[in-house]
């Protein structure tokens, strides 16, 4: 058996890189905690090495996007201004923490902010918009922002390419089509990825056994995910994401385990009585539409 294989990581990158495939999103959000909870990795080995097996994945499904003209490249310039430098500056953050729990908690705030995130793009869901990709007019200062605080944050922790940023993108620019949000981020986050994963290598902890597991498990089970998603619910997948990205930052913030379960039991009754509130809303309008409809 290859030393430098770890077949249990596999299986557990594998069984994370579906749901990814299958929402789009949550890459650093499940992969770092998974790997520090269930296999003991260091805080700073697990983000660096999960950011520098996503600098080799994220370029894949940001060349569909680009053959597509569903993505917005004044808009991705504007993010990488402040993405790129504060991504690699994050390295230094996560370095100078990693002699304390810092990192781990810091990713378990991130992860709260990435479930309060897909939260509100659930609730703007319906505001869905109509516009190309190319006629979005880029407001520049709020974008550098958010690419600077996205880039800081997935710098120290490897979440917010995906969780953080497209979110903050919906807000800004609701008339974006989902498709062309996810295209704008996965693009911007080739860049902004390999700098944080390039600061890694030379200051972090990077491991090339666990990076090699990561990318061995990843690669088809994204691939898989991507091939049924257009089968699967997504808005359930998406709130299942949520639980497990719930779970995941309450444990690694220390929350004890009957307020954990507890919590998960709230966010769980929230989310069944939100999608029945929804699936009867859309039956109502259908209800309705076919109601005005002229006889003929």
């Amino acid at each position: 058996m290859d030393p430098l294989i770890d077949w249990a990581l596999i299986a557990g990158s594998f069984v994370v890189a579906i749901v990814v495939g299958l929402t789009g999103m949550g890459g650093g959000a499940l992969m770092t905690p998974m790997m520090m909870l269930f296999f003991n990795v260091p805080p700073l080995a697990a983000v660096s090495s999960d950011l520098v097996a996503s600098a080799v994945m994220k370029p894949v499904g940001s060349v569909v996007h680009l053959r597509r003209g569903t993505v917005n490249l004044r808009l991705v310039g504007w993010l990488c201004v402040g993405s790129v430098p504060a991504a690699f500056c994050g390295v230094f953050l996560a370095r100078a923490f990693a002699v304390s729990d810092a990192v781990k908690y810091a990713l378990g705030v991130a992860l709260l902010l990435a479930v309060a995130g897909m939260a509100l793009k659930s609730w703007l869901g319906g505001r869905g918009g109509t516009s190309s990709a190319h006629d979005i007019v880029v407001r520049p200062i709020p974008t550098l922002l958010v690419g600077t605080v996205g880039g800081l944050v997935v710098g120290i922790s490897s979440v917010g390419s995906g969780s953080l940023i497209i979110v903050a993108l919906l807000v800004l620019y609701p008339a974006l089509k989902a498709n062309q949000l996810v295209g704008t981020d996965l693009v911007q986050a080739v860049p902004l990825v390999a700098a944080a994963a390039l600061g890694h290598i030379l200051f972090g902890d990077f491991q090339l056994d666990l990076t090699l597991s990561l990318l061995i498990g990843s690669i088809p089970g994204v691939y898989l995910g991507a091939r049924i998603s257009s089968r699967a619910p997504g808005g359930l997948i998406r709130a299942m994401l949520a639980i497990v990205l719930l779970a995941s930052a309450l444990k690694l913030l220390d929350v004890s385990n009957t307020l954990t379960v507890w919590a998960l039991l709230a966010a769980t009754a929230v989310t069944v009585i939100g999608w029945r509130v929804r699936v009867r809303a859309a039956a109502r309008v259908s209800s309705e539409s076919t109601d005005l409809e002229p006889a003929r």
